[in-house]
């Protein structure tokens, strides 16, 4: 059986990644460079393949080197949570708690006004991922809008929150639809989607005449069409609780639907599962 990673393997891997040279994780780690070099070249012959590229510009991860680098942050990360999560478990009730980066500005404040009593630990990662550490048992629940278009690993359960519709924004100065089969003729439009679906999104605007942008966040996206007063289509969560003054929600030019699951193992956390109507609501979710 192949042994398995050191923290101090994990930790270089981590820095080489971070500073792109061996030399300089080495002086950052206060071990010689000749040692880092041969601790990952043995990583390299343990995993079978080659981890990092090295020349004399420094050292690029490959695929694999970024794969082990991504599971070194994630190993560590809850290694240097054990003594605060003790500590907190012994104090009262803690849950941990992940969703994805669009949301998790909208969702996580309402949970931490809405329960008071529980520390939520916040993570945001992609949904595959937070499903995964449900599973392993490190994360309480997950918020995530791909469920139903996943295969769920053995152990977790979903539950809808709710469905999400996409909605058109309208900030001061931007002008509505036009009338027609191009509605958004010559139009630029920024969009974004929390699901699976932003090429479908995208086709389906340039069906309309539009000249679609993807925003990379929710709040990117209103925030795009805030500062050059363009429409933008996002779902209705992304403006459940920061609509602004002058500022206006129309219908979507088509139908989209998203939906909201939070994953948990069977017997989830009663405290969260209990306040899921309530979030709904909150989040104008049907």
């Amino acid at each position: 059986m192949a042994s398995l990673p050191s923290v101090e393997d994990l930790r270089l891997v981590q820095a080489v990644a971070r500073t792109g040279a061996v030399g300089t994780a080495a002086r950052e780690l206060r071990i010689s460079q000749p040692s880092a070099s041969q601790r990952l070249s043995r990583l390299e012959r343990l995993c079978g393949t080659k981890l990092f590229e090295r020349d004399t510009r420094g050292a690029r991860p490959t695929p694999a080197g970024a794969e082990l680098s991504r599971r070194a942050d994630h190993i560590l990360g809850h290694l240097e949570e054990v003594y605060a999560a003790t500590r907190a478990a012994a104090a009262g009730q803690r849950l941990v708690i992940g969703t994805f980066n669009s949301i998790a500005p909208i969702l996580f404040p309402i949970l931490d006004a809405d329960l008071p009593d529980v520390e939520i630990q916040q993570q945001v990662d992609h949904g595959h991922f937070l499903v995964e550490r449900v599973a392993e048992g490190t994360m309480d629940a997950a918020f995530i809008a791909i469920a139903e278009q996943m295969a769920l690993p053995h152990g977790t359960v979903s539950r809808r929150v709710g469905h999400d519709e996409l909605v058109l924004f309208v900030p001061p100065g931007a002008r509505p639809p036009g009338r027609g089969r191009q509605p958004l003729k010559d139009r630029p439009m920024v969009f974004s989607t929390y699901d699976r679906g932003s090429e479908d999104v995208h086709d389906r605007l340039a069906a309309l005449g539009a000249i679609p942008r993807r925003g990379v966040t929710l709040s990117t996206t209103v925030a795009m069409a805030r500062r050059r007063a363009h429409l933008a289509l996002v779902p209705r969560t992304a403006l459940a609780t920061e609509l602004r003054p002058g500022e206006h929600l129309m219908p979507a030019p088509f139908r989209y639907r998203l939906t909201l699951s939070v994953v948990t193992t069977p017997t989830p956390p009663e405290p969260l599962i209990a306040h899921l109507p309530q979030l709904r609501a909150t989040l104008n979710l049907s």
